[in-house]
Parts: C-alpha cells; sequence; structure tokens
C-alpha cells in the first residue's frame, strides 16, 4: 500500500510517548484518546483508504467502531499490531515528526547545506562579523529560548523578508532553529531562492549553543519587519524562479471548486502565512499551517498520504517556498493560490461523536456540589500548568486503568481543556462505574472564566504517556538528553536508507 501510488492513511493509535519508541515511518500519530478531535481535519474523506495500527492491545477495534460510526468506510487494521511488522523485518523508528526530520537530513547531506557550530558563531560575534542571526521557529519558541542578536523569521517568511532584513550582499546570514531541521531548511531556502549574501545554518541550533556552554536569551520581540515594496519585488522574483525549478504550479478558485467537490480525493488546503495574519482573513475552509511548521511536521497536517494539497498566501512567496519543499519531500500535487479570503478568527473544531445531553454540569452547580471526584482529561502539560483543585489526571484511553485507583466519592465528573473531549469520554466512563457520571460544561476553560484559582497539586491515576517530551524539557541532565536528541537526528539518513519507502528528492535530481 505504502508503495501503490494510492492514498492512505496509516494512523497509530497508541499514545504518543508509546508511539515515539517505535513506529512504522510513515504513521500518523493520532492517540485513541484524541481519536474524535483530530481525525476529521488529518483525514478529512470518508472513504479514504485506511490501515489502524496498535499493540495488538484492542484500541483498533474502539477506534474502528467510532470511525464506522462516524461515516468513514474503508477502514483496515495491521495485524498483530506494531509487533509484527517488526517480526516481519520491516523498519521501525523512534522519535516524532520523522519522515520532517529524516527530510532534513537528506537535505543537508544532497544539497550540501553549510552550516557553523555554535563556537564559531561565537568567535564571529566577538569579532563584530558583518552578520545576522535569523531564528526560523514560531514566535512562542523563539521567546522561550533564543540565540543572543537573533531576529525571529519563522521558516516560510525567510525568502520573503529578507531583502528587507539584509539589504547588504555583504552580510552574512546564520539561520538557527531549536536543532537542525528548521536550520537546514531555512538557510537552504534562502540559497535556492538565490540570495546574494553567504548563508549558513548554525550546526545544531540552540541545543549546540547550549552545549557549548554559551549563554541562551529568553523573553526576546525582534520580529521580522512588514515588507517592502522593494522587499516583495525581490521576493516575487525569486520565488518565480523556485517554482519553475521545482514544478509548483498555481491554482485558481474555478479548479479549487472543483477539487472540493470531488469524493474520490484527499484535498487539503492550509494557510501558510503567519498565524496572526490567518486570523485577520484567510480563505473559507483553509487550515492555519504556518510553511516552516508544514515542512517541520507534516504529519500533524496531512493525515493523507497522496492528497492533494493547496497552499494559500496572499503574497505567494510563502506558499512557493512550502511547496518547493513539499514536493522534494514526495508530495506530488502541490499547488499554489496566491490569496487570502475574509473569514476571520479560528474555525470551529469538527469533532467527531455527540456529548450526551444529560451529562452536562455547570461551574456553579459543581461548585455547589460537595460529595464529587473530578477526573481531568486534559494533556499532562496542561493538567501540571493548573488545574480544578483535587481533580485527578488521567489519560482518556486509558480510564479503564486509572479509574479503579482512584476512591470514587459521589459523582464522578470529567472535565478537559474546553470539556469537548470529557463530554466524548461519558459513555465509556459510565460503562467502567456504577456511580453517576457528568461532565463539566466548558471544562477547565469555563472554571478559569468564572476567576476561580487553578490548583497546581498532582494527583496522578495514570502515567503521562500522552506526550513527548523535548530533550530540554525533560527530567534529569539536559545535555545528555540534547546530544541523544542530535545523535538520533542525524541518524535518521541512514535509518531511511535501510526502510527504502522514502521518495526525497532535491533540486539536482528533479528533472528540469
Amino acid at each position: 500500500m505504502l508503495g501503490d501510488g494510492e492514498e492512505l492513511a496509516l494512523i497509530d493509535l497508541r499514545e504518543e510517548l508509546t508511539f515515539s519508541q517505535d513506529h512504522p515511518l510513515w504513521a500518523r500519530n493520532v492517540p485513541l484518546s484524541r481519536l474524535e478531535l483530530r481525525f476529521a481535519q488529518l483525514v478529512p474523506r470518508l472513504t479514504t483508504r485506511i490501515v489502524l495500527c496498535d499493540d495488538n492491545d484492542g484500541l483498533v477495534a474502539r477506534a474502528a467502531d467510532v470511525l464506522a460510526r462516524a461515516g468513514y468506510t474503508n477502514l483496515s487494521y495491521l495485524d498483530g499490531g506494531i509487533a509484527a511488522w517488526t517480526k516481519a523485518g520491516l523498519v521501525t523508528f523512534s522519535g516524532v515528526h520523522v519522515p520532517s526530520k529524516a527530510f532534513g537530513e537528506f537535505i543537508e547531506h544532497d544539497s550540501g547545506t553549510p552550516s557553523i557550530s555554535a563556537d564559531e558563531l561565537n568567535s564571529m560575534m566577538r569579532a563584530d562579523t558583518d552578520m545576522v542571526v535569523l531564528d526560523s521557529r514560531p514566535f512562542d519558541e523563539y521567546s522561550r529560548v533564543s540565540i543572543p542578536t537573533g531576529i525571529n523569521v519563522p521558516g516560510a517568511e525567510l525568502v520573503l523578508r529578507v531583502h528587507d532584513i539584509v539589504p547588504s550582499p555583504a552580510t552574512t546570514i546564520v539561520v538557527n532553529c531549536a536543532g537542525r531541521t528548521r536550520s537546514i531548511i531555512g538557510a537552504q531556502s534562502l540559497i535556492n531562492a538565490g540570495v546574494p549574501n553567504k548563508v549558513v545554518a548554525l550546526r545544531n541550533g540552540t541545543m549546540g549553543w547550549h552545549l557549548a556552554g554559551l549563554k541562551t536569551d529568553s523573553g526576546k520581540a525582534a520580529r521580522f519587519p512588514d515588507v517592502t515594496n522593494t522587499g516583495f519585488a525581490w521576493a516575487k522574483s525569486a520565488t518565480e524562479n523556485v517554482a519553475r525549478k521545482f514544478g509548483v504550479p498555481r491554482v485558481d478558485h474555478a479548479t479549487l471548486a472543483k477539487w472540493r467537490a470531488d469524493a474520490t480525493r484527499t484535498l487539503y488546503v492550509f494557510d501558510v502565512r503567519d498565524p496572526a495574519e490567518y486570523e485577520a482573513g484567510h480563505l473559507p475552509g483553509a487550515l492555519s499551517a504556518p510553511g516552516g511548521q508544514l515542512v517541520q511536521a507534516t504529519d500533524l497536517y496531512a493525515g493523507t498520504l497522496g492528497g492533494r494539497i493547496v497552499l494559500c498566501d496572499d503574497k505567494e512567496a510563502r506558499a512557493v517556498m512550502t511547496a518547493s519543499w513539499l514536493k522534494q519531500m514526495g508530495w506530488k500535487d502541490v499547488f499554489v493560490l496566491p490569496e487570502a479570503g475574509d473569514e476571520k478568527g479560528q474555525p470551529a473544531l469538527k469533532a467527531l461523536g455527540d456529548i450526551p445531553a444529560d451529562a452536562l454540569i455547570d461551574v456553579s452547580t459543581l461548585m455547589n456540589t460537595d460529595d464529587v471526584t473530578i477526573v481531568d482529561l486534559s494533556t499532562s502539560p496542561h493538567y501540571r500548568r493548573g488545574h480544578i483543585p483535587g481533580a485527578w489526571f488521567a489519560i482518556r484511553g486509558r480510564l479503564d486503568r486509572a479509574l479503579p485507583k482512584i476512591e470514587l466519592r459521589g459523582t464522578l465528573v470529567l472535565t478537559s481543556e474546553d470539556g469537548v473531549l470529557a463530554g466524548l469520554a461519558v459513555e465509556e466512563a459510565r460503562a467502567l462505574v456504577k456511580t453517576p457520571v457528568r461532565t463539566l460544561k466548558g471544562g477547565n476553560a469555563a472554571w478559569t472564566a468564572a476567576g476561580i484559582p487553578l490548583s497546581t497539586d498532582i494527583k496522578m491515576a495514570d502515567e503521562p504517556l500522552d506526550v513527548w517530551l523535548k530533550p530540554y524539557e525533560r527530567p534529569g541532565d539536559p545535555k545528555n538528553a540534547m546530544n541523544e536528541y542530535l545523535s538520533w537526528e542525524v541518524n535518521l539518513l541512514e535509518r531511511i536508507k535501510q526502510d527504502g519507502t522514502t521518495n526525497f528528492k532535491t533540486h539536482a535530481l528533479i528533472p528540469a
């Protein structure tokens, strides 16, 4: 199926931490715990060929029931689970967003993307070298930790903004991220666009800087400027060349409408601009997928391999650069729509399933009810940051393991970030316990909106298997975790060769 050229959604239903330890390369992680919240966006077409996989532990049957009731008709499962895949001699991978990470290593190797070490960059700074550091991550990551003097220019913005930020061709441009992928892709984006400057990636990003014993900044807010007419003209010319080199076509509204009506193919419409621009006005039905992040973690946005992708951008440059990378990654049908739109804000989440009408309890009623047990189904980081006082943490897909650990008093009240996931879990909980089960209307967000304080006292009824922690988030020795992670990234190139299912290309390998 992976090699037949037809659309396929390979869905791994295990929790993210479990998934990160061992999975097929092209699997998309959609934990059973959050299946109803994430699946419709990742796999929007009901007749998509879907293969579900688990640890041969029953998750497949539970997910298939949910998806069949939601109207999905082409469901299969991996017989014997991930263990059977391994037993058959097929390669598995650790980590998350592996295809994108491996692609970055491939690009560096095949394109010869130049890089410098943290020590080399530090020496350049001390020598007052004519240079600029462009941080290619989203603003929140940049604000948390950054390289001194760094300016935040997320990956897809680089070619559009670079002429205004770096007007002199004599200035050296250093592109950095947290680790490797976005540094490599960002630097090579500028090189592919024909920037006259010397461009290098900061090898191993902020992690490499930290490992070199150098001081990072936090709380910085230096962002890219508005693009000028001159800067836009340069970017337009540069990206027209990129579009020709990599075969990136435009699409019009009439064709897009035809594709939206085509029930035989999956269509993704992504707005690759800055999230603030998306919220101010976007094409109806388009989802926000900032271009740098779409390349960095494609599996979070496009669940169906082989689907059509349309990228929206009124200035076009960001969409063209993003499309050029997706094409090299092996996505054949990628198109640019050089427009934005006037739909504002964020679209409503399309969740599969319904919340029982008799299950809702509001904040004031909960506050005045003495005999309750509260179980929070939020992600473990969200729970740790603050939850309703006395609430237990549990993973929705593992309630059968968590609830027996809790001494239930009175009514069991489920909650989650906004209450949707908790509401969807009511019937499962009712099947597991004899006490009444309710769900908090609006979840933790409603509690906070009522002005009632949250608690950080921890009561864990399950292990926090729901998240894979970044190296700098893990307990213990962060330097060891960073070194392990960076080694893992570098070693992916050999690992994908063993797997043999990638179809990565560089410009040198794409026919003229």
